[in-house]
């Protein structure tokens, strides 16, 4: 028996890149029947940005197109064009996240797939809302980031705005959209009615940063100030620290709370051996220590020199004190239990070999995923089409033939 959260759920894929495909990604973990479909010429996008190995799929690709189906199926032919809304029939959800108007251009708009599935859930990501001003502009992970606000709030106090590391317009949108179709897919049970489910990568990123709107609902209207490594919360310690040997990223963060019945600074000078400072004023409270921050400070990074990251995060960790080591994606891919418990998964292609990769987060007790490794370019489009769209074999020779698939 099938336990998959979204088994019986099928999914028409038309996503490319990563904000769609982390969506149909994420339903294909969670069990649901993705059919990714694609240009027989070239397959999509994805899987020759950033190629490592000319000819083989990308490593980009890879990351976002796991548990899923290829269909090569050329949609500006009228055959593609038939074949399509026949598996559009067949389908629960469809995803796409192509740019301003070329959906429209293919006459799959959200109308023109309603009209040939009432049921289907629509799901679609665009960098702007379709009816604002910035509608039919064009948006990539940089951009919904620098107009979702992210890319304000990040960097040095004194410096340019940063580019935050992880693609978080781009997968964040992704996942922001694939909640809305589970929302929407459970609406339809009592409904019977699909709907039409789309997020903007720009609205996306401002419910990621919606802690900085504080300063809007706080007296005063104080502007969001960037912060560097810190929290913006005139908190002390709330920042990183150099550990030893000193390479680019042995780093730990130490923070205290500032709330009153907060232990943390007294574990911390219990732990690093200084205990002749409890008690001192200048560090008796959150204001002191901010107040007195350079001496905080320097006090503990004394301590996190003389020791590994590892040692420090173990020490302070363990002594209740939020602290965390800075792991870079080779530490974390090493890491024993993280391999052991889902994390990181190996996956294999004949064209690639084995390769690990990072699996499906959560958790649930009854059932886990079993990832397996992206398709290749029309890997199964003829599984897919005789079974679902009763396509013979002499019409799939013939199909292939005139470039159709």
């Amino acid at each position: 028996m099938d336990l998959s959260p979204l088994s019986g759920i099928r999914v028409v894929d038309l996503t490319q890149y990563e904000a769609g495909t982390s969506c149909t990604q994420s339903l294909a973990w969670l069990g649901a029947e993705v059919i990714k479909i694609e240009s027989p010429r070239y397959g999509e996008q994805g899987r020759i940005s950033s190629r490592d190995i000319p000819g083989i799929d990308s490593p980009y690709f890879l990351l976002l197109n796991a548990n899923k189906q290829s269909v090569a199926l050329d949609l500006k032919s009228e055959q593609g064009k038939k074949i399509i809304r026949k598996l559009i029939e067949t389908a629960d959800v469809f995803v796409e996240n192509f740019g301003p108007g070329s959906i429209e251009r293919l006459g799959l708009s959200y109308d023109d797939v309603a009209a040939i599935n009432p049921r289907i859930i629509y799901g679609t990501i665009k960098g702007y809302d379709p009816e604002g001003p910035y509608g039919t502009y064009l948006s990539m992970d940089p951009i919904g980031q620098a107009m979702g606000g992210s890319i304000a709030i990040t960097g040095l106090p004194d410096g340019t705005p940063v580019r935050p590391g992880p693609t978080m317009a781009d997968t964040g949108s992704g996942l922001h959209l694939t909640i809305g179709i589970l929302a929407a897919l459970r609406e339809r049970d009592t409904s019977g009615e699909g709907q039409k489910v789309s997020v903007s990568m720009q609205e996306a990123m401002i419910n990621f940063c919606r802690i900085s709107y504080s300063r809007t609902i706080s007296a005063g209207d104080r502007p969001v100030e960037r912060a560097g490594s810190g929290m913006g919360l005139k908190a002390a310690p709330a920042r990183l620290y150099v550990c030893k040997p000193g390479g680019p990223n042995d780093y730990i963060y130490v923070y205290a709370s500032r709330t009153p019945q907060s232990r943390h600074w007294d574990r911390i000078l219990e732990t690093i051996g200084r205990e002749d400072l409890k008690g001192d004023p200048r560090f008796a409270t959150a204001e002191s220590r901010w107040e007195h921050r350079e001496i905080v400070d320097g006090i503990i990074s004394e301590w996190t020199g003389q020791r590994t990251k590892i040692e420090a995060v173990h020490a302070l960790a363990g002594a209740g004190v939020p602290a965390g080591a800075v792991m870079n994606p080779a530490e974390l891919a090493e890491d024993p239990h993280l391999n052991s418990n889902g994390a990181f998964v190996k996956v294999s292609r004949p064209d690639r070999g084995e390769y690990k990769m990072p699996g499906w987060p959560v958790k649930m007790s009854r059932w886990k995923p079993t990832i397996v490794a992206a398709p290749t370019l029309g890997a199964n489009t003829r599984e897919v089409l005789s079974t679902l769209v009763d396509v013979t074999d002499a019409e799939l020779d013939q199909l292939e033939s005139d470039g159709v698939i």
